[in-house]
């Protein structure tokens, strides 16, 4: 039976620069990654429930306001609301639901 080589220090060298590169990439893409998260580019304002598995939804998405109609197999875009609400979402809702208009 053959002894193996020696390992030499410039090859354990290489190994721990190997390694340390390693744990510096993976400790820099969670960060990146961290901080994708920590941005919210999507938000919920308020959802208003319509009926079995039916809902009105207002998001802010990348600083645009829009108002989407939700059901169990499909979303659809109903319009572009402005950038400041004038009054609350359900006063909105209600008034333009009415029959005496």
């Amino acid at each position: 039976m053959v002894d193996p080589a020696p390992i030499t220090g410039s090859a354990m060298m290489a190994v721990l620069i190997t390694l340390a590169l390693m744990a510096a990439a993976a400790w820099f893409l969670r960060q990146t990654a961290a901080a994708r998260r920590g941005a919210k580019s999507i938000a919920i304002e308020t959802a208003v429930p319509l009926g079995e598995r039916r809902s009105l939804v207002v998001v802010t998405v990348e600083g645009r306001r829009l108002l989407l109609g939700l059901t169990s197999t499909q979303v659809s875009l109903v319009t572009e609301l402005a950038a400041a609400p004038p009054k609350s979402f359900e006063s909105v809702l209600d008034e333009s639901t009415r029959s005496d208009r």
